[in-house]
C-alpha cells in the first residue's frame, strides 16, 4: 500500500523542491501558510499533522484554547511558481484536543456541505463555475490617520490619465488609447493593455491543475479583467478560488503592479464581481434541465427559490464587507432585483441562455463578489438551494 507522504515526496524530489509550503485559509477568506523543509515531510505529517498557533488566526480560537494542527491534503501538491524550489500543498484544520476535524475551517464546512448533499439524496454532485473579475493598478495609496483620510489608485490604463504628457513612470509620451469608463469590455490591444499579464496567469494556473475557458478585458477602464475557469466540484472549486486568487496577485507583483478583488474600486464605473454559477447532478444527469420556465425543472426552479428566500442570510457569506454593497447599485451590471430571470443581468437570480444542452442548464446567482471565502459561500448556497428543494419554495 502507497503511504500517503509518497506522491508529494515524489514531486518535490521530480522538481528538484526542498521545502513543502502548507497553505489553508481563515474564516475571512485569506490563505495563510507555513514551510517545512523536505525532512520534514513524512508519513506522520499526514495522519498527526504539524501544529500551529490557532489564536493568531482570524476567526480561530482563543488564547486559552490556541493549538491546532494542520492535516495537509496529498490530492493539493503542485510546485508553487513563486517560491524557489518549493512545492504547495492544501492543508484542513484539526483540534488535537477532540481528534477531530475543526468546525470553523472553512475548508472543512465545504466537505460538509458536498456530504449533506449526498446525504440527503436529492443529488450526488453540485457543479460550481465562478466568475472572478479583479482590477490590476500600477499603484495604490491609501491612509487613516489622526489629521488625514484619502485613497488613490492609479493605472496607465485610467481614462482619467488622458490629458498626461507622460507614462506614470516618465519614460515616454502618453500614447492615449484608453478605455472610457463602462467602455473597456472585450477591446483588443493596445487599448487592452493586459493580455499577456491574463496570458501568464493562465499559464500559472495550469500548475494548480486549473482548467481555463476564456480570458479578456471587462468593462471598467484601469485594467479590470476576467478569467472564466470551467466548472468542478464545490470543494475543488473553492480550492482553485483561493489558488486563482494566489497567481493573479503574485504574477501582478511580477509585472511591478498590484492586483485587487475590491468590490467597488472606482467611482462611477463597473464595480468587480463573482457571478456563481451552480447546478446539482445525480448519476450522471443533469437535474435542473426541464420543460418549465428557461428550461429548468421543478426541482431547479425550487433550488433558485431557496437562493432568493435566503439571500438577506446569504449576503453575509457572498457579499461580506461594506465595499461590497457600493457595487450593488443600478447602471453598473450589477444585481438589483431580487428576483429569477432569463438573461437579465439585474436580477440576483439568472439563468444564462446560450445554449439549450441540458448539461449547460445551470443558475447564475450574482450578488457574490470575490471577498466572499468560497468554501463558506458555496456551502452556504447550497444548503439554501437544497432548502428550497425541500420546502418546494416558488422563486
Amino acid at each position: 500500500m502507497a503511504k500517503e507522504a509518497d506522491p508529494v515526496l515524489k514531486l518535490m524530489k521530480d522538481n528538484d523542491c526542498d521545502e513543502l509550503d502548507i497553505k489553508f485559509t481563515d474564516v475571512p477568506g485569506t490563505w495563510q501558510h507555513l514551510t517545512l523543509p523536505i525532512g520534514e515531510v513524512d508519513d506522520a505529517l499526514f495522519t498527526r499533522g504539524t501544529g500551529f498557533d490557532g489564536s493568531s488566526i482570524r476567526g480561530f480560537q482563543a488564547i486559552h484554547e490556541s493549538d491546532m494542527l494542520l492535516i495537509p491534503d496529498p490530492a493539493t501538491v503542485v510546485v508553487d511558481p513563486f517560491m524557489n524550489r518549493t512545492a504547495s500543498i492544501v492543508a484542513t484544520v484539526r483540534d488535537p484536543m477532540t481528534g477531530s476535524a475543526y468546525p470553523r475551517d472553512p475548508r472543512y464546512v465545504a466537505q460538509k456541505a458536498e456530504q449533506h448533499l449526498k446525504d440527503s439524496g436529492i443529488g450526488d454532485v453540485s457543479y460550481w463555475g465562478p466568475e472572478l473579475e479583479f482590477f490590476v493598478f500600477d499603484s495604490v495609496r491609501f491612509g487613516q490617520t489622526a489629521n488625514t483620510g484619502f485613497y488613490e489608485v492609479d493605472s496607465e490604463e485610467g481614462i482619467w490619465r488622458s490629458g498626461e504628457s507622460f507614462t506614470l513612470d516618465e519614460e515616454g509620451p502618453n500614447l492615449g488609447m484608453k478605455p472610457r469608463h463602462k467602455e473597456g469590455y472585450f477591446p483588443v490591444p493596445p487599448v487592452d493593455t493586459f493580455t499577456d499579464f491574463r496570458n501568464e496567469c493562465v499559464r500559472e494556473m495550469a500548475r494548480y491543475g486549473i482548467i481555463v475557458e476564456k480570458h479578456h478585458h471587462e468593462v471598467a477602464t484601469a485594467g479590470q479583467g476576467e478569467i472564466d475557469m470551467r466548472f468542478d466540484g464545490l470543494l475543488k472549486m473553492a480550492d482553485n478560488v483561493m489558488a486563482y486568487k494566489y497567481v493573479l496577485k503574485n504574477v501582478a507583483r511580477r509585472y511591478g503592479k498590484v492586483a485587487t478583488f475590491m468590490p467597488k474600486p472606482l467611482f462611477g464605473d463597473n464595480g468587480t464581481g463573482m457571478h456563481v454559477h451552480q447546478s446539482v447532478w445525480k448519476d450522471g444527469v443533469p437535474l435542473f434541465a426541464g420543460d418549465g420556465y428557461a428550461g429548468f425543472s421543478e426541482l431547479g426552479l425550487h433550488y433558485v427559490g431557496g437562493l432568493l428566500a435566503h439571500a438577506p442570510a446569504l449576503m453575509a457569506f457572498v457579499a461580506p464587507t461594506s465595499n461590497s454593497y457600493k457595487r450593488l447599485v443600478p447602471g453598473f451590471e450589477a444585481p438589483t432585483i431580487l428576483a429569477l430571470s432569463a438573461r437579465n443581468r439585474s436580477a440576483a437570480a439568472r439563468i444564462p441562455m446560450y445554449f439549450p444542452d441540458p448539461k449547460a442548464k445551470r443558475v447564475e446567482f450574482r450578488p457574490p463578489d470575490p471577498t466572499a471565502n468560497p468554501y463558506l459561500a458555496f456551502a452556504a448556497m447550497l444548503m439554501a438551494g437544497l432548502d428550497g428543494i425541500a420546502n418546494k419554495t416558488d422563486p
